[in-house]
């Protein structure tokens, strides 16, 4: 169940005065206002969060939580009500739940709600995101073939030259006890050999989870991030076992990690420190970090990783700073930050180097920029289903491939920014690599209401 949390914070509120003042309005003549200037919870903490995916024409669950017991809430949108004459009293626990008709005509996108409480008063805002509705189409166009893996699968990365791909996994937050690394074999999806990291001296029942994952085929390694950790590590390919376990807090929450083999270096996404971090991988040394610097006052967050190893350029996407960040490899400085206008929690990175264009895959926007790397400029903004979390670009059949989570979906877009193809691929798509041989790995979860499920790999193959 994908969970679009929205935390309410006063400084927020006030950002949208003229929302909440027309909240207010309404609520001073509705039945449960105490009254003008009564006693304010200045230490208001509700939120409100949606449950789910939502589209034009659907209902909508929701869920407040932090209130004070009793309080009594309004939800408005354009000064309506958008629970209808529904009465929401948080319970002894300060939470309440409800209902939402929406409109078939509902328009795509955020929605700013207002949350006007009583007694005591306070007021706050929140985005509801109303996602479009999606159709299967051009399945004919491939094949697919998928297996069961482990529990909390991550990501994958293909080694060409041993012809393998490699699957990370981690289960749960800290203290994580089940984490793997396995070997398959990319043309049955049999599991050759499989892992589980060594356990952290320094937590209890902890191990070091692996989450991201990268190959070096020139040094036969596996490089994967141990984010919980805020590190790295790398393993060998013939038989899985460790070379090196980076020492904790080497990079703040490692996200991504990519491989420029042919340079002997390592990438790795700083998302807690606004960098990326760099390594030799050849001496398996921390060499000095790349610095993201945000046009903006706010540190980025960098997320995903796509290297374009012929031009020397590394490209990533901040998460809260609605940007993306050009690198250059050979001064090992940043190039250029590109604005991404339209979109919020920027996730999911791909380059096409000889067509010189860049995916952005945005979370709370579900939509994708192609951009233009020439000129800088957006070229189109396609919206795709609920939650795009990852994308990557295969160079051999000329098309970007979106692991639409929310959705369960993948969207296959050419380089004009159009859907060739959106396909079902599981519960919860989370990642995709690809061979290069025109076969994409998409990594997805199971059922969670099913302990015993397991995640699971899907190779589609282009026809």
């Amino acid at each position: 169940m994908q969970i679009n949390t929205l935390c309410i914070s006063n400084k927020k509120a006030f950002k949208r005065v003229s929302q909440i003042a027309l909240a207010v309005a309404v609520a001073m003549g509705s039945a449960h206002a105490q009254g003008i200037f009564d006693q304010a919870d200045i230490d208001f903490k509700g939120n409100v969060s949606s449950m789910g995916v939502i589209t034009p024409g659907s209902e909508a669950t929701l869920q407040g939580r932090g209130f004070t017991p009793g309080q009594e809430i309004l939800l408005l949108s354009n000064g309506q009500s958008i629970v209808g004459d529904q009465k929401l009293v948080a319970n002894q626990d300060g939470e309440f739940v409800s209902k939402a008709a929406i409109p078939a005509n509902a328009a795509v996108g955020l929605h700013p709600v207002v949350i006007q409480a009583a007694k005591p008063s306070a007021a706050a805002v929140f985005d509801l995101k109303i996602s479009p509705k999606t159709e299967i189409f051009g399945v004919e166009q491939f094949t697919q073939q998928s297996a069961p893996m482990t529990r909390g699968l991550y990501q994958s990365a293909y080694s060409p030259k041993e012809n393998k791909l490699y699957v990370v996994s981690s289960v749960g937050r800290p203290p994580v006890q089940q984490s793997e690394l396995l070997k398959v074999n990319p043309e049955t999806l049999a599991i050759e050999a499989r892992i589980t990291p060594a356990a952290d001296p320094n937590r209890e029942n902890h191990v070091y989870a692996l989450y991201g994952v990268s190959v070096d085929d020139v040094n036969g390694n596996i490089w994967v991030t141990t984010t919980r950790n805020n590190s790295v590590a790398v393993y060998k390919q013939s038989d899985l076992s460790l070379v090196k376990q980076f020492d904790d807090n080497t990079v703040a929450h490692a996200r991504d990690v990519v491989v420029d083999a042919a340079n002997n270096r390592a990438y790795a996404s700083a998302f807690g420190a606004g960098e990326v971090a760099v390594f030799d991988t050849k001496t398996l040394e921390q060499l000095p970090s790349i610095a993201l610097n945000s046009k903006g006052r706010q540190a980025p967050s960098p997320m995903s990783l796509s290297l374009d190893a012929g031009n020397q350029k590394l490209y990533t996407v901040s998460i809260n700073t609605g940007e993306a960040f050009v690198i250059d490899l050979k001064e090992q400085k940043q190039e250029n930050v590109i604005s991404l206008p339209g979109t919020r929690s920027g996730s999911g990175i791909a380059v096409a180097p000889t067509e010189q264009l860049l995916w952005v895959a945005s979370q709370g926007t579900d939509n994708v920029l192609l951009i233009d790397l020439k000129s800088g400029d957006v070229v189109k903004d396609i919206k795709v289903g609920a939650g795009p979390l990852n994308i990557v670009w295969d160079d051999k059949d000329k098309l970007a491939f979106v692991a639409v989570r929310a959705n369960g979906q993948v969207t296959a877009l050419n380089t004009k920014g159009e859907a060739v193809a959106n396909l079902e691929a599981g519960r919860q798509p989370n990642h995709i690599s690809t061979d290069g041989k025109g076969n994409l790995f998409v990594v997805h979860k199971a059922a969670s209401t099913d302990k015993n499920a397991v995640d699971q790999v899907t190779r589609l193959h282009v026809k």
